[in-house]
């Protein structure tokens, strides 16, 4: 037998070919996730582009160039392009070579390379940020500058390591405790503590800010808890909306000493401020008019906080970096599934609130038991005739609309309904008169945005009860929905070819089941349309973490051919860690 080739072709254009039926194609995938990101993903090559962001985030979190290049050529099929080996070393090599630094009340950039630091300071991006030079290689940062000029760094293709160390903020004893409330034990699984204690860094200057990144259902309100508990100061919680906040709430008094008059709402209901204050994204970016400042920024400086915690980080809206950049003094942790944001923002990301600190694959949680397995399958229905021809007539955006709101994806929504009578389903859509079309037909309780906070909860207590056992959901659902027993999600629309979006809605059902039950993932498109084509860039970030789309014909679903796959083999949870 010839020795077999590698999986990975390396193109001087840094983009990767994986091929898929490969042996090696799964430990090659998740080297790859380490430093590149997946563009592409049909069903034998999969393309991935190594880009300077994904090389700095790589490097962040501890990669090394030499730990980049090796991993190319233990699986490359060719010889790495030359081209390759330079451009890792001199991305993975700017970060680090501009440093800030607090010094003598100010802050500084210092840099061991003259030329580098005089560059930048001349650079008309970033000039207005300096205040002349100490030294050589000493920068003086301008009153205020400290996060405009990491976020104007980055942007020029140099990023900063930001050691200048942050304020304490006011003290708080936060401790976990070893049982919730109501006497449960609990304690920290190995990768939450880990996390916490990744982005802490002993308290030092190279920790206190970044991003952890980890599958929706894995605990990443634990993880914020943990860092609460080593930072031990006034903290502010920003999150996606009031659900989130009160869930929010329901935990840190379930799992931590805290007594509810140290946690406070700070949403449209009501503005309370206490050492911990959980707010909304909403609130925090309203004002009346769009010439107006925001009213509720002021949250930002209203309390002593040693830590902010912005949940859900992929989802950061676009004002809340205007205030980030000015707050660079606080500890700064973002919480996410998945870096990605369709909004093209990473880098601000990155420089603002921090570099990734951690990250753990989805299949490395789901092999240990920490998440649930899952099935995902894309099922394809025709575009009825009468409504070709309008298609073919109609602008992109309106293409898509038709083709995502098919009145054929309700047959194959009753098909499955059949299929899993008795499981927990959740059923996602994007749009209104597709969400009210399915609740008069299947006679099913609807949760939109217009849903009152206190009827939501309502419904949502039901479905974990068993009373109910069908929910259906808008985009108010793509996130902070704390459904544990829901096991199959079944998506008619989205929202274009949103990537975080797939993540977020699979991560609806992945929460460990007691009876070690599959997760059912079944996203509808119709065939050869604008919504087949977004529903390939939208499993994007999944494959990528290892999950396959299984495809099925609307006829094998209606026909009940279809066979949902089974659990191979019983999972043995890792044991937990104090």
């Amino acid at each position: 037998m010839p020795e077999q080739r590698g999986p990975a072709i390396v193109q001087a254009d840094l983009s990767i070919l994986l091929e898929v039926d490969h042996p090696d194609y799964e430990p090659a995938r998740d080297s790859l996730a380490a430093f590149a990101e997946l563009v592409k993903s049909p069903e034998h090559i999969h393309t991935y582009r190594i880009t300077p962001l994904s090389l700095w985030n790589a490097a962040a979190s501890g990669i090394t160039a030499t730990q980049v290049l090796d991993a190319l050529t233990r699986y490359s099929r060719y010889e790495v392009p030359a081209l390759v080996h330079s451009e890792v070393l001199e991305y993975i090599g700017r970060y680090g070579r501009l440093v800030m630094r607090e010094q003598g009340g100010k802050f500084v950039l210092t840099s061991t390379d003259t030329q580098l630091l005089h560059m930048v300071a001349q650079q008309k991006a970033c000039a207005r940020y300096f205040d002349g030079f100490a030294d050589d290689n000493t920068a003086i940062v301008a009153t205020g500058a400290r996060g405009w000029l990491k976020h104007a760094l980055v942007k020029i293709g140099f990023p900063v390591e930001d050691l200048a160390g942050y304020t304490p903020g006011s003290p708080l004893d936060v401790q976990l405790r070893t049982s919730t409330a109501d006497g449960k034990p609990f304690a920290l699984r190995r990768y939450q503590k880990l996390a916490g204690d990744t982005f802490y860094a002993g308290g030092g200057p190279r920790g206190g800010s970044g991003v952890v990144v980890l599958p929706c259902g894995a605990g990443k309100t634990v993880v914020g808890m943990n860092a609460m508990s080593l930072v031990r100061a006034h903290t502010l919680v920003l999150t996606a909306n009031i659900v989130a906040v009160r869930q929010w709430i329901r935990e840190l008094l379930d799992k931590t000493n805290l007594r509810p008059d140290q946690v406070a709402e700070y949403t449209g209901d009501s503005k309370a401020i206490a050492p911990v204050t959980v707010a909304t994204y909403q609130i925090v970016t309203y004002r009346k008019r769009k010439t107006e400042e925001f009213p509720h920024f002021e949250l930002f400086s209203k309390g002593d906080w040693g830590l902010i915690i912005y949940d859900e980080v992929h989802l950061l809206p676009a004002p809340v970096f205007r205030a980030t950049a000015e707050i660079q003094s606080r500890r700064r942790l973002g919480l996410t599934a998945t870096l990605v944001r369709e909004d093209g923002l990473e880098e601000d990301v990155f420089s603002l609130v921090g570099p990734k600190r951690y990250d753990v694959p989805w299949r490395e949680l789901e092999k240990q038991g920490w998440i649930a397995e899952a099935d995902c399958t894309e099922v394809r229905v025709e575009l009825p005739g009468p409504q070709r021809m309008p298609y073919a007539m109609a602008d992109q955006r309106e293409q898509y609309r038709l083709a995502a709101e098919n009145p054929l994806k309700l047959d194959i929504l009753e098909a499955l309904l059949k299929l899993h009578a008795g499981d927990r389903v959740l059923v996602i859509a994007q749009y209104l008169d597709q969400l009210h079309e399915i609740q008069k037909r299947f006679d099913l309780p609807l949760i939109e945005g217009k849903t009152t906070t206190k009827r939501r909860e309502e419904l949502y207590a039901k479905f974990r009860t068993g009373e109910l056992k069908t929910l259906i959901v808008s985009k108010v659902g793509n996130f902070a929905i704390d459904l544990p027993d829901a096991n199959v999600m079944v998506q008619l629309s989205g929202t274009f070819g949103s990537r975080q979006e797939e993540a977020q809605r699979l991560g609806r059902i992945l929460r460990p089941k007691g009876d070690g039950t599959l997760a059912h993932f079944y996203t509808v498109v119709t065939r050869e349309t604008r919504d087949q084509d977004f529903g390939a860039n939208r499993q994007l970030f999944l494959v990528e973490q290892g999950y396959r789309y299984r495809v099925a014909d609307a006829a094998e679903i209606l026909e009940q051919r279809f066979e949902p796959a089974k659990l191979a083999a019983p999972i043995v949870r890792q044991e937990v860690v104090s």
